[in-house]
């Protein structure tokens, strides 16, 4: 081994590029179909093909990356799928900008010359966050990439849709849809985002009619009245039961309007009176089907106004809702008006404020698909991780309203939906019909609507492997095994898997659904552009290196919890990563100067120290594998970092120096085998989290396997635990701990030799005494005499007790008097300055009456702590000439 091989300083960027390229070569990341092992599927959430990389993809990709290279390790024939997704909306909105900077819109390409632009964007960027994954070191089967729009996934959809359709479970209707009048698309209730909102109740006189009385009605949506078909009331409230029946003048519109019961009305909310607008609300809608109302919408798509609305016509919504409250004002008929919070609708991709409207979409029935998969995660045939994220998948799936699937736009799956042009009669079929069963004509239109993202997106566990053909993938991976997602789209899309599973593959589409929090900034705040608090983590990956950021990331969390990001973690992660590198470093570079022979470790030959180290490795090893079942990642990434950081770093290397430089050869070869065995097989254990350095030093390593991707996980050797030498060796720490304490205190270099003391419990000498080149080396003790009582042992000594010994070293050895005497006669002189100095300000009447409050105050707490300071010196000052004599 020529120990130039491994430079020396570690630099990411000169080996993380060459290590992937490297893993992509060898095929390590390509899955295989085999018998003999047990699969192990973890997919993909797809990333928007819009999308750069952000740190939420980071933690996200890490994470399964994680998992993935575990189970790889330990022997499960493993496949991380990955893929992109078409994103309908964001994709679409993309393209229309690009093509206004050319000063076109999409109607002037037309749907077939819209479609084509968009392909071509997407074979132009859609690629660039896979890259950017692979930058992080995703380790996925990059060979089985999937599209939600390649040519598989598409028959897919289409066939769920046709299955779906011959079920009853879709449909297509009129109903109260979410309307983004920007994106000019309808929205799933789950693509709706809610925020508190500072606005107002009107309260409306609406007249009755042959009376000179009116009822008043509280809005928060004014310029919706001109919408109202009834007034409602609850039909067991006595306040209004003579009106049921009569009729209300609609103000502004002069329409009379009924008053009707409904149980809908809350009799102890406002008034206990509600207007109905069918056209313009959920539960409105529902009424008015009760009741047979009509329905007069008096919005167009865009949030205008429309014929319906009289002289408002023309007018943006918010513009009609300040005329006609202005108008209701003059009228008399504004009763009052009130500040009110309430949540509002936005759209998830513009936010701009959703508005219910009635419209002809298409919708999937959801109670009938909602109650096996409520069954799963109660069964526990589903487990989230953290548990208490059943409680938002139940609060949703049980509350559940029907999805609306049809979306206007272009890009994305067309609804396979075909109109006789001839008879208007529709098919829903997997091509265009050659014709029509009803009036015989062969002039078809396909419907021009597409259907939502997540409709696709539902079906990814199973239509990445290739249904609705029973492949090889589909029938060895399926099911899935984990699912790794933040809790934001538990409704989007994991609700949307689960029955879609259960509906097309009769079976669960994952077992475990592994739930993470957002990262947040450094104050705890959300990371946007309006902040300007946004961390890109490829930046982080050209100063730190992929493996510091990775570190960072899930060192300190838990499932579940939001994790705040500082450049310090990384910086710290960064440093471990660069006392990994030197450690092996050192060993490498020994076994090459000390010309030692490394072989398997002879337990006959391990020494107190090694037998120590490698039962803490085996504990560490049990731990670990433990905590990766329990999806504890950030606690099994702690522990890997102490041990590496203290017991085999900072303790165990240092404890072998003396055996490595000595002149016992076969000490040094047993020591050295045991730095490269504990070293190898905790590389092992750290590599799920840091991939690259870890397969750059395997690299070097003698005794390895071609990469540490394909090594096996370490497994705990029970015989190799040893307690009791575990207990020996954290007493010769503990003692050699005191020890630096008391030079610490007293400040006293180790270049200072000193002579020490002991005091064994019962049963310990020999182990002591074993620990004597320990002392001297690590502790800079010259002399160690074990001594049975203090009797033997001089009044004045620095002391420390431990759980099996106390300790004493003489001051003579530790202290120069004569220094340490001027030191304090020097530091005494300087005090008693400071604090006359204190005193004499104080003691200014100006000062105390004209200074701030906190300023005098300062000044007091100064000479107080002066003081003490003073005092201290003065006793030490008294111990030292009472030592002198």
């Amino acid at each position: 081994m020529d120990k130039n091989l491994i430079a020396k300083t570690y630099d990411p960027n000169e080996v993380e590029d060459k290590i992937y390229d490297m893993w992509l070569k060898g095929g390590y990341f390509r899955a295989e179909t085999d018998d003999d092992k047990e699969p192990y599927c973890i997919v993909m959430p797809p990333p928007n093909i819009t999308g750069h990389l952000h740190i939420g993809h980071a933690l996200d990709g890490t994470l399964q990356d994680i998992l993935i290279r575990w189970r790889r390790m330990e022997g499960y024939a493993t496949l991380w799928l990955p893929g992109t997704d078409h994103a309908s909306i964001a994709t679409e909105v993309k393209i229309i900008e690009q093509l206004a900077k050319e000063g076109l819109t999409k109607n002037d390409l037309g749907r077939e010359g819209f479609l084509e632009r968009a392909w071509k964007w997407k074979e132009e960027y859609g690629g660039q966050i896979v890259e950017q994954f692979k930058k992080l070191g995703a380790s996925c089967d990059w060979s089985r990439e999937r599209f939600t729009m390649d040519e598989g996934c598409n028959r897919a959809v289409t066939e769920v849709f046709i299955k779906l359709y011959e079920e009853g479970l879709i449909y297509r209707g009129d109903r109260i849809i979410n309307w983004c009048p920007d994106c000019k698309t309808a929205l799933s209730d789950a693509e709706v985002e809610y925020e508190e909102d500072h606005g107002h109740f009107w309260h409306i006189k609406y007249p009755i009619i042959d009376s000179d009385e009116y009822v008043v009605i509280a809005t928060t949506r004014p310029e919706t009245m001109l919408g109202d078909t009834a007034i409602a009331v609850h039909p067991d409230d006595e306040r209004y039961a003579h009106l049921i029946g009569k009729n209300i003048l609609l103000p502004l519109a002069d329409r009379e309007i009924p008053v009707i019961a409904d149980s809908y009305v809350d009799r102890e909310f406002g008034t206990g009176m509600v207007k109905i607008t069918p056209a313009h609300d959920p539960n409105d809608f529902e009424v008015g089907l009760r009741h047979n109302l009509p329905q007069i919408c008096i919005m167009d798509d865009s949030g205008i106004m429309n014929e319906n609305t009289g002289k408002y016509e023309g007018m943006d919504r918010y513009e009609a809702r300040r005329v006609i409250v202005d108008d209701l004002r003059s009228l008399g008929l504004l009763h009052k008006v009130e500040e009110h919070k309430h949540n509002v609708g936005h759209c998830y991709r513009c936010h701009t404020i959703v508005e219910p409207i009635i419209s002809r979409q298409w919708f999937v029935k959801m109670k009938p698909l909602a109650k096996p998969a409520i069954d799963v995660v109660k069964n526990g045939k589903i487990k989230f991780i953290p548990e208490r994220f059943e409680k938002i998948y139940f609060n949703w799936m049980e509350n559940i309203r029907d999805w609306c699937i049809s979306r206007q736009l272009w890009w994305g799956h067309r609804i396979p939906a075909y109109y006789c042009e001839d008879c208007d009669e529709m098919v829903v079929s997997r091509s265009i019909p050659e014709r029509c069963s009803k009036c015989g004509g062969t002039n078809f239109k396909q419907d021009e609507d597409v259907l939502d993202t997540w409709f696709s997106s539902a079906l990814w566990p199973f239509s990445t492997l290739g249904w609705p053909d029973n492949t090889q993938d589909l029938e060895y991976f399926y099911p899935t095994d984990v699912l790794v997602t933040g809790h934001d789209i538990i409704f989007f899309w994991v609700a949307r898997m689960i029955f879609s599973g259960l509906a097309h593959m009769d079976e669960i589409p994952f077992e475990y659904v592994f739930i993470h929090g957002m990262v947040r900034d450094s104050q705890g705040r959300a990371m946007s552009k309006s902040l300007g608090n946004g961390v890109d983590p490829l930046e982080v990956i050209e100063k730190y290196g992929a493996d510091a950021l990775r570190l960072s990331l899930v060192t300190g969390t838990s499932p579940g919890n939001d994790m705040r990001f500082h450049w310090e973690k990384v910086e710290a992660s960064r440093n471990f990563a660069n006392k990994i590198w030197n450690a092996a470093r050192f060993i490498l570079m020994n076994i090459e100067n000390l010309n030692v022979e490394v072989e398997p470790i002879d337990s006959e030959k391990l020494e107190l120290p090694d037998r120590w180290i490698i039962s803490k490795y085996n504990r560490l090893v049990q731990e670990v594998t433990d905590n990766m079942e329990k999806f504890e990642l950030g606690i099994a990434a702690q522990k890997i970092y102490d041990f590496t950081w203290n017991e085999f770093c900072d303790w165990y290397i240092e404890l072998v120096k003396p055996r490595l430089y000595g002149d016992d050869q076969n000490a040094r070869q047993v020591a050295m085998s045991t730095l490269v065995y504990v070293l190898s097989n905790t590389l092992k254990l750290l590599h799920p989290f840091m991939p690259f350095i870890t397969e750059e030093i395997w690299q070097h390593m003698p005794m390895k396997d071609e990469s540490i991707m394909i090594s096996r996980w370490p497994t705990v050797k029970v015989e190799e635990i040893d307690a009791k030498a575990e207990e020996q060796m954290e007493e010769i720490m503990d003692v050699i701990r005191a020890i630096r304490n008391i030079r610490a205190e007293m400040d006293v270099p180790m270049s200072r030799k000193a002579k020490l003391y002991i005091i064994p419990h019962d049963g310990w000498e020999d182990i002591f005494s074993y620990g004597s080149v320990y002392f001297e080396k690590l502790a800079g003790i010259d002399e160690m005499i074990i001594e049975d009582t203090e009797d033997k042992i001089s009044k004045n000594t620095a002391s420390a007790v431990t759980s099996k010994a106390q300790i004493f070293m003489p001051l003579e050895d530790l202290i120069d008097f004569d220094k340490e005497k001027d030191r304090l006669l020097i530091e005494k002189a300087k005090l008693e300055k400071e604090v006359k100095r204190a005193q004499g300000k104080l003691a200014n009447e100006n000062f105390v009456k004209k200074a701030p409050a906190h300023i005098v105050e300062e000044e007091r707490e100064k000479e107080r702590e002066y003081k003490a300071m003073l005092s201290k010196v003065m006793e030490r000052l008294e111990e030292i000439e009472e030592l002198m004599g």
